[in-house]
């Protein structure tokens, strides 16, 4: 079965080389949003403050939570919420936002301390136990509004990606026993936009390890099937495919041409143009090359 015209192929293809400043920048304004108006409405209930005195305040505390959400992106990878590992990763998670909490008004407040001392004036946080109590509960929120986040726009990406699995391997009739080794997936099964087709393995190109996934690189597409770089990796053909970084795998069937570099690492160029890290320890994967 042929792949249908893909009509989000280009999109994507454009928004790549601008995704990572696109999630930053996504980050950078709401966090800006933030400041104006918690700013803006906190002045108008003190009244009798300096603008600039609420305006520290919630600067201090939005640049903080910028500085965490990298660590909550990498937490959640680390400990993924779905719905076979919520059981097991909550827990986690639920701790997580004690130590997301903790950090948040430590670094908070000795960013307005600081602030304070270099005009002259002290700031008085008051007691510490309602403070934290206080935080925490605007914490919780920031931590779970964060993880939605995230994880809705992970889920806008695959489905627009295109998500594959192996497909099911057959049946071994009753009363047999299987003879030799597991047989290989041969095909892939991709879901995408509501419609399904079919690739073959051997023309995976190279495959790359993202958090909970690997993308498979396939024709000029990419696609992400839920596994480790390992795992996957075993099985497939390990004559065919090889670790070539920590990253990534290539297939050795498409690789054009290697390009050593002075580190002592190297740069697989495909036959489709694409190109792959190599890193030297994994090198002798290629033949001594």
């Amino acid at each position: 079965m042929t792949e249908p015209a893909d009509p989000t192929k280009s999109w994507l293809e454009r928004y790549q080389p601008y995704r990572r400043r696109a999630e930053i920048g996504f980050w950078v304004v709401v966090l800006t949003i933030q400041v104006l108006f918690n700013s803006i409405t906190t002045w108008i209930d003190l009244r009798t403050a300096p603008f600039a005195q609420p305006l520290l305040w919630e600067l201090s505390s939005n640049l903080t939570v910028g500085l965490l959400i990298p660590a909550l992106i990498a937490f959640e990878r680390r400990f993924p919420l779905r719905w076979d590992t919520l059981g097991r990763n909550l827990p986690w998670h639920l701790a997580g936002t004690l130590v997301f909490c903790a950090m948040h008004v430590l670094v908070m407040m000795a960013l307005r301390k600081a602030a304070y001392a270099l005009v002259g004036a002290s700031y008085n946080f008051g007691n510490w136990a309602t403070v934290l109590a206080y935080e925490y509960l605007k914490d919780v929120r920031s931590y779970v509004l964060i993880l939605c986040a995230v994880l809705s726009y992970r889920l806008l990406l695959l489905r627009l990606q295109g998500e594959a699995r192996v497909l099911d391997a057959p049946e071994t009739p009753a009363g047999t026993e299987s003879a030799g080794p597991s047989l290989r997936p041969e095909r892939f099964l991709v879901r995408k936009l509501r419609k399904e087709f079919l690739i073959a393995a051997t023309d995976i190109e190279w495959l790359q390890a993202q958090g909970n996934y690997i993308g498979i690189h396939v024709n000029g597409h990419d696609y992400l099937l839920r596994s480790t770089l390992a795992d996957f990796l075993s099985q497939l053909d390990p004559a065919r495919f090889v670790q070539v970084h920590r990253s990534y795998a290539a297939n050795l069937d498409r690789v054009a041409e290697i390009e050593p570099e002075s580190s002592g690492d190297a740069r697989l160029r495909m036959k489709d143009g694409s190109q792959v890290p190599c890193s030297r320890r994994y090198r002798a994967a290629l033949g001594g090359s």
